[in-house]
């Protein structure tokens, strides 16, 4: 969200935004973290560019073509074919040097606190996280961040000639789509890059649901589930039935219910879609910091005095084993005709 202040930012801004892609497919917040770099560069007559690493990323760069940036950079070599935090901060910050850049940008997600915080190192620049609000204030750029699980927001100024932040993808909307931007590649010495991490395997479950962080639907199920068989036809059966994602409380994850790849809160996924169902979830602060920025929020819990409730866009008191079914029947019917 920006702010308008009373003056435009007295240097130009020049902003290397860079986008965030897993197994060939761009993430959708890296557009977010687009429309905060159109942001500051409008208000200061600046511009962005965005930044590409990794292999054979041909279709990930032509994906951003249309996002208004000055140009889409490509940083393409065998040694990023894999995300090690050492090798891709390495080539932020040689990137980041070359084109003048004043502050580097991502979007909050795990990939970003991996790299960022070693790009910044390197750049020898401050770091700001999770940037919900900007506003320009005597010439000067302000960050307006969420602290302790959303309970205070902070107004941050950042000192020095490169700044590097991430911003939460509910903030910030993608920029409206403009004509193409030249693909430009950029030399990486792979010689040069450090080796401290080396990359072993990867696990990753196959499911045919959208990540909770990408989807514009999320259920989500609570202590009110009482084994992996439940949560899986209740919450999967809903999410399922809307085409949605499903996430899980922090009680099923420490109850060995639910894999912690599906937490939602403070301490895991960060999500905001259009619709977040919430079953059988009592409505602790620390799950509520990762779903507070969703347009729509409904809950279903058979306590009347949950604080879920107090947030809710629309609630029902019922026990999920006896309303749920019924919603998904319901909807599959409906979807069924």
């Amino acid at each position: 969200m920006f702010e308008p202040g009373p003056d435009k930012l007295l240097a130009m801004e020049k902003i290397l935004v860079i986008a965030e892609h897993d197994a060939g497919q761009l993430k959708a917040a890296s557009l977010s973290a687009a429309g905060f770099a159109e942001q500051l560069a409008t208000a200061s007559d600046g511009s962005f560019e965005i930044l590409v690493v990794g292999h054979a990323i041909d279709a990930i760069a032509a994906a951003l073509r249309t996002c208004g940036a000055a140009a889409v950079l490509v940083a393409d070599a065998n040694a990023l074919e894999h995300p090690l935090a050492d090798r891709y901060a390495h080539v932020i910050a040689d990137v980041a040097r070359a084109r003048g850049a004043t502050m580097v940008v991502g979007a909050s997600s795990t990939f970003s606190k991996d790299v960022l915080p070693r790009a910044a190192a390197l750049l020898e620049a401050a770091m700001v996280s999770e940037v919900i609000g900007l506003r320009v204030e005597n010439g000067e750029p302000e960050f307006r961040r969420v602290m302790f699980a959303g309970n205070v927001i902070a107004t941050v100024r950042i000192d020095g000639p490169v700044r590097v932040a991430t911003v939460r993808a509910a903030a910030f909307a993608a920029p409206a789509a403009s004509a193409e931007c030249p693909v430009e590649g950029v030399s990486v010495d792979e010689a040069a890059l450090p080796a401290f991490l080396e990359f072993v395997d990867r696990e990753a479950k196959a499911a045919g649901r959208p990540d909770a962080t990408e989807a514009r639907i999320v259920v989500s199920g609570g202590r009110a589930l009482k084994n992996s068989g439940d949560f899986e036809r209740l919450v999967g059966g809903l999410a399922d039935a809307l085409g949605g994602a499903v996430g899980s409380s922090r009680a099923l994850v420490d109850a060995g219910i639910t894999p912690n790849s599906l937490q939602v809160g403070q301490t895991g996924k960060i999500v905001a879609p259009d619709l977040y169902i919430a079953l059988g979830i009592s409505g602790a602060i620390q799950h509520m910091a990762g779903m507070k920025d969703t347009k729509v929020i409904v809950a279903v819990n058979k306590d009347a005095e949950a604080p879920i409730f107090e947030v809710s866009d629309y609630g029902l008191v019922a026990d999920v084993y006896d309303a749920v079914p019924r919603l998904i029947e319901r909807i599959r019917g409906e979807t069924s005709n």
